[in-house]
């Protein structure tokens, strides 16, 4: 497989000492900055035991308050949460490994090859995530038999398949415009090595790829995460369902600002370390000059 370089005339010495300097820069300050976005998640957790603690202490004998009643509902919310992180992490690890192989056929010499690529991702990338989930629920059988073993095909897979179809269209980008972010002076310098094109690619450009992949993978994964309620829609039981059923079970009219602004803090405080995250990487590994 052949891959094309970046065509932009570069300066070779100032691309190749401005890489060098982004590699070879060390690392500045300490690991306090990694570990400061955890701390609304440590205060999260705190918080929701707090809630427990408070609804085991409620009386049975009297209705209970909305702090006591948050309490009584929040070891399910987690247990929905937990399917919410299984849904993500499973979605953007199928939807990457789609995304790479894709990504570099889309980085191929082959005009057609490219083409047919392209038009295949962006059917996907640009199809909304609600399109996609019904589209893999009503498409995709209920059970699968198997030498004569009927296996179930739950929901929550019918999601997860649908949501990393949706991360694959947007990894190919972030391959392909990673590739291309490679200055041309790179794949020369590896040619003056005496190294073929693959090898040029998969020892010296592709390295240089992942830490421009890192930052954009990691913005997709707390899009991908914030976007996971809508599963609910598809009658998966994960954060947002139960958080229905609650409503549902408590009839009770005072409740549904409070539930609903509690789960939103827990998806906050999730996403939030992704963020800044992001951000972190992002300056880490800026290329200089």
């Amino acid at each position: 497989m052949s891959f094309i370089p970046d065509s932009a005339a570069v300066d070779p010495v100032c691309a190749s000492t401005g890489a060098k300097a982004a590699l070879l820069t060390p690392v500045t300050g300490r690991a306090r900055p990694w570990l400061m976005p955890l701390l609304p998640a440590v205060l999260a957790i705190a918080v929701c035991f707090a809630l427990y603690l408070v609804y085991l202490q409620a009386s049975e004998a009297r209705a209970l308050s909305i702090p006591e009643t948050l309490g009584k509902w929040t070891p399910l919310l987690a247990q929905g949460m937990v399917l919410n992180l299984v849904i993500v992490s499973t979605a953007m690890a199928l939807g990457t490994l789609a995304g790479l192989f894709f990504g570099l056929l889309a980085s191929s010499k082959y005009k057609p090859l490219r083409r047919g690529v392209w038009i295949f991702t962006q059917f996907f990338r640009n199809t909304p995530s609600l399109v996609i989930l019904f589209f893999a629920a009503f498409m995709l059988p209920f059970s699968i038999s198997a030498f004569g073993i009927e296996i179930p095909f739950p929901d929550w897979v019918k999601a997860t398949l649908g949501f990393s179809l949706k991360v694959m269209g947007n990894v190919v980008e972030i391959v392909r415009g990673a590739i291309r972010s490679v200055p041309a002076a790179q794949w020369e310098a590896a040619e003056s090595l005496a190294m073929t094109h693959n090898q040029a690619f998969w020892r010296v450009i592709f390295p240089q790829c992942i830490k421009r992949m890192l930052p954009p993978w990691m913005n997709l994964y707390s899009i991908t995460f914030t976007a996971t309620p809508l599963a609910a829609i598809l009658g998966v039981h994960e954060a947002l369902g139960y958080t229905i059923m609650a409503l549902g079970s408590e009839t009770r009219y005072d409740l549904v600002i409070p539930l609903y602004l509690y789960v939103m803090a827990w998806f906050f405080v999730l996403a939030h370390p992704i963020h800044h995250w992001t951000k972190l990487l992002e300056k880490r590994f800026a290329l200089k000059g």
